[in-house]
């Protein structure tokens, strides 16, 4: 009986290693392929000029607010009651203005998120399209972007296809 189960085992371990086939796969510098695509370097400048003009918008209506609240500080011992409420609303108001400016410009779903992928979903896209087609054409099942934080002590430079992705998208 325990030779029959062993057999057995040994015939299904056999079956399984002959269906068992090698996963080719490849690796990429996804950071050194966007930072030789111009396109992406004049995405991010266009983002950076754009964040620093909203961000003086924001600080604008802080400084406001800020100003709003020096001048209360410094009057409010003439101020009655009446005067004190509408000078502290108006504070409040100016500064609610500038959480929403805020949160309009660089919330999760702000205008600079949008902007962002405006501007960065085709130059991914087309890096995609590229490295799915290569991946397709050479049998990769598996690519790995190398500059991402995922623990890759060592890789070949022969299984790299950083360059050949930007020659493929024409640059070099």
């Amino acid at each position: 009986m325990k030779r029959l189960l062993i057999i057995t085992l040994m015939t299904l371990a056999g079956c399984c290693a002959l269906n068992v086939q090698a996963q080719k796969f490849a690796l990429l510098d996804m950071e050194y392929v966007l930072k030789n695509i111009p396109a992406y370097e004049r995405a991010n400048e266009q983002l950076s000029q754009i964040s620093k003009k909203w961000q003086a918008e924001v600080e604008a209506v802080n400084n406001e607010a800020a100003t709003l609240y020096k001048n209360y500080q410094n009057e409010v011992v003439f101020l009655s009651q009446e005067q004190k409420k509408a000078r502290q609303e108006q504070i409040m108001n100016k500064e609610l203005e500038a959480a929403e400016l805020k949160k309009k410009y660089f919330g999760p779903e702000g205008e600079l998120f949008k902007k962002r992928q405006a501007l960065m979903t085709p130059i991914q896209d087309e890096i995609y399209n590229t490295v799915k087609e290569i991946s397709e054409l050479r049998g990769y099942s598996l690519v790995i972007d190398r500059s991402a934080d995922n623990g890759i002590i060592y890789g070949s430079p022969k299984v790299d296809i950083s360059n050949e992705v930007l020659q493929k998208l024409g640059y070099q």
